[in-house]
């Protein structure tokens, strides 16, 4: 027995050795900006240490050609899972060849209910259904409404536009068959997290020709990527080392997501990879003189990079509406849904949130606007986990469900 304890505290001393020794041949992954207003800072320091440690150790792990590295965060950003509800039918299908979680509220209903596809978040390569379970389940109960949770598969295994392709087949087929699950065609309201309003967003751009479909009736889009060409908004540089989504991270994942080479993160960040003539285009749309004031505290913009060709011809992906639905022209824009945004102060992607509510008022789109003061990138990821969560986690997705509730 005494022979086992000390197995067992040797081990614990070699765990904790691999684990400093981590921290210190990759401390910029453990760097995080935590001001004192977030909410429940100390909390949120934990978590973010936390993350980048399985980060690290994922990172070390596909060196060692042990495991891929997506893998193993996947298992962490995945979370825990949900056991039944009395309240809801849940019910795994596909559509169209899609997974999709579909919960239907047991109450039965004087009519027809409205439907909402939800598109996860996690730039692309993490996130599932599960992820997501908790806010799924709480949607559909608090808001009386049929939800479609779409599984759309990740990237690397499934190289873009798979996703955004994926999510547009669940949404035309639930459009097409909304009545088989009680549900009304004229409301279903898709929404979407981080990439997942990308996802959102970019649908609704692409249905806006269809004449054969019903039109979805809103969107609602909680911290979205919006744009890729300009990484040095006054949210870029306020937020440039937040937990979890730093300004680095965000174009890392954006590059892996592609499958473009990350030696490009650099030029990228200084917005090399845009030529003048694409600059002066869409000045219009993605500029920070059109951010209100009070979001550019301190804001200085920084020289104009030098453009490098090379750079710019590498990311052709990034000048599309699908990854960067900020640029749809306006006869799209005029067209879209009634709109829900949901931006979070401390996050690196509030400001294209608000760059895309100025070009949704400027075309009539009629926009409802909830900015969370206290909130971070991926608090939705928190929610439902009792005190484990935080309190913006609740904010956030009230603000969705109130706004769904309305339609």
């Amino acid at each position: 027995m005494e022979s086992y304890y000390t197995l067992v505290l040797i081990a614990g001393i070699l765990l904790l050795f691999v684990l400093l020794v981590l921290i210190v041949t990759d401390y910029n992954s453990f760097k995080a900006e935590i001001p004192p207003d977030v909410d429940q800072p100390s909390k949120l320091r934990f978590y973010h240490c936390m993350y980048a440690l399985v980060e690290v150790l994922a990172k070390n792990l596909n060196r060692l050609g042990i495991v891929e590295e997506h893998t193993l965060i996947r298992l962490i950003t995945d979370g825990l899972p949900v056991l039944g509800d009395s309240q809801l039918c849940i019910r795994d299908l596909h559509f169209d060849g899609v997974p999709v979680r579909i919960y239907l509220p047991r109450e039965p209903s004087a009519g027809k209910r409205r439907g909402v596809i939800l598109f996860h978040g996690g730039c692309g390569i993490f996130g599932s259904i599960r992820s997501h379970e908790r806010v799924c389940r709480y949607i559909a109960k608090k808001s009386d409404s049929v939800v479609v949770s779409v599984g759309y598969h990740l990237s690397p295994e499934y190289r873009y536009p798979a996703q955004t392709l994926e999510c547009l087949a669940v949404t035309v087929h639930f459009l097409q068959t909304a009545r088989a699950y009680g549900v009304d065609p004229a409301r279903v309201i898709v929404c979407g997290d981080s990439v997942g309003g990308t996802y959102a967003a970019s649908v609704c751009q692409e249905l806006v020709p269809r004449t054969d479909l019903p039109k979805i009736r809103a969107q609602v889009l909680i911290s979205p990527f919006l744009q890729a060409l300009n990484f040095n908004l006054p949210s870029h540089h306020k937020n440039a080392f937040a937990a979890f989504l730093s300004r680095e991270r965000t174009v890392r994942y954006i590059l892996r997501y592609l499958g473009k080479d990350c030696s490009l993160e650099e030029p990228i960040l200084a917005g090399s990879h845009v030529p003048e003539s694409m600059n002066l285009k869409y000045k219009k749309w993605i500029n920070p003189d059109l951010i209100p004031e009070e979001f550019k505290l301190g804001y200085k913009a920084p020289p104009p990079a030098s453009f490098l060709p090379r750079v710019h011809e590498e990311v052709p992906e990034l000048f599309k509406c699908r990854v960067s639905p900020l640029l749809a022209e306006d006869a799209v824009v005029c067209h879209l849904p009634d709109t829900c945004i949901v931006t979070c102060e401390h996050d690196v992607l509030r400001d294209e949130g608000l760059l895309f509510k100025k070009r949704l008022e400027d075309n009539n789109v009629r926009v409802t606007w909830h900015h969370v003061e206290k909130g971070f990138h991926c608090t939705v990821a928190f929610f439902g986990y009792g005190i484990f969560s935080f309190p913006s986690s609740s904010t956030v997705v009230n603000h969705a469900v109130d706004f769904i509730k309305g339609y």
